[in-house]
């Protein structure tokens, strides 16, 4: 694992119409690793991913990218400076193809990648057999790895996911997990990930922040992510 730190918050504040949710947050993310937050529903884990993207402004504290603050950043900037972003619910286009929906993602990187193409298609093979059909015809599971590939095809050298279990058969839950591992390995993308599915958690993360009231309150390395029992604990704090 490479050491630069690609990402970090630093006294992190943000919320909505001026009532904050986010109060204080610091957490660092190196190079290559794959790190979750985690929580019970309503502790901050999505406005926490809003603002690393630049969905939600910053009221108090900072977010870094590569060393330098992102915080004057709009969303779009952040994406092109190397940040993907996978929203919760997905969003993709449903009256446009798999095909068109990934070619949107060309416009982040700027260029057209064949070779990161047939990257998206090897690591989500369902994409190349339907590259024909609505996207809005695909099913759950399908439609998360139309997201994934989309954001892929601009090469983010940071990927943010929320929830990217939500609505999705346990199956297809795993098969996820696995090809994030696999891209993380063979590709050095850092990610990090909003999730409440303990066997996704245990299955992807390397380690992660534990959330409460809008706070970092611990953090779960590799061997206690391995405990499912604490990992179900840090779940309902």
């Amino acid at each position: 694992m490479r050491s630069e730190v690609i990402l970090e918050t630093i006294g992190l504040w943000s919320g909505y119409g001026g009532k904050p949710v986010l109060q204080g947050v610091d957490l660092t993310v190196r190079e290559g690793e794959i790190v979750a937050i985690i929580g019970r529903n309503g502790v901050g884990k999505s406005t926490l991913i809003k603002s690393l993207i630049g969905l939600l402004p910053s009221d108090k504290g900072s977010v870094l990218f590569r060393t330098k603050p992102i915080d004057a950043l709009a969303a779009y900037l952040r994406a092109r400076l190397g940040i993907g972003y996978v929203p919760q619910g997905r969003d993709v286009f449903p009256r446009m193809s798999v095909l068109e929906n990934i070619a949107v993602g060309e416009a982040i990187g700027g260029t057209v990648s064949k070779d990161m193409l047939t990257a998206i298609f090897h690591f989500f093979p369902i994409l190349l057999e339907r590259k024909n059909q609505l996207a809005g015809t695909l099913s759950g599971g399908q439609q998360q790895q139309l997201a994934i590939g989309r954001v892929l095809m601009g090469a983010p050298s940071l990927v943010l996911l929320d929830e990217p279990s939500e609505g999705i058969q346990p199956n297809i839950v795993q098969d996820i997990a696995r090809i994030m591992v696999e891209l993380n390995r063979t590709t050095g993308v850092t990610i990090v990930f909003v999730e409440q599915n303990i066997d996704m958690i245990r299955a992807m993360a390397q380690r992660c922040y534990v959330m409460d009231k809008g706070r970092v309150v611990a953090e779960l390395t590799k061997e206690m992510l391995q405990d499912r029992e604490t990992v179900r604990r840090y779940l309902s704090v």
